[in-house]
């Protein structure tokens, strides 16, 4: 007698696995925001690291709380780049690059070192992004009006899906 396998033992568990970090990550954000709450709160802190001297924020757990609070919208982001299956997801990068640029600039109020026109670093960012997503939408568009494929056939076509992370991140570079 021969056993019969389910459908989920047939499916690859991979998926299934990757799916659940990302998912139980997600739900633990609200813990992660909680943690600038274990510096101390004083300006110096001498760790087996090093010693740290907050100068701009006067307390170690305000520089915490205000990287905290960079942190976790630029790792959601993260997670909804490459999650993402519809053909506009290239325009995260702008506000992912916002939230870098935000996260240099706290440490940089410590050292001194502020730059006021962070906008000029974002234009080239914008400047690829941008006229690239108008492109694919006006193909899109011409496309629709040209066939009679819905608008999911047309996504599909224009969706880049790498098989694994590290092929996503190779095809940006």
């Amino acid at each position: 007698m021969t056993k019969q396998k389910s459908k989920f033992q047939d499916t690859d568990r991979k998926p299934l696995i990757i799916g659940s970090i990302v998912a139980t990550l997600i739900a633990i954000t609200p813990f992660l925001f909680t943690m600038y709450k274990s510096v101390p709160d004083v300006k110096t802190w001498d760790t087996f690291f090093g010693v740290y001297e907050s100068n701009y924020y006067e307390s170690l757990q305000v520089l915490g709380w205000t990287l905290v609070g960079k942190f976790i919208p630029l790792f959601l982001l993260f997670v909804w780049f490459f999650t993402c299956k519809h053909w506009w997801y290239h325009t995260l990068l702008v506000p992912m690059a916002m939230y870098v640029f935000q996260i240099i600039q706290v440490f940089n109020d410590d050292l001194r070192f502020a730059e006021e026109n962070q906008i000029i670093y974002l234009l080239p960012v914008m400047a690829v992004i941008i006229p690239s997503i108008y492109l694919i939408r006006a193909r899109i568009f011409n496309k629709i009006n040209e066939a009679n494929k819905s608008l999911e056939e047309l996504e599909d076509e224009f969706k880049m899906s790498p098989k694994n992370f590290w092929a996503r991140i190779k095809q940006y570079f």
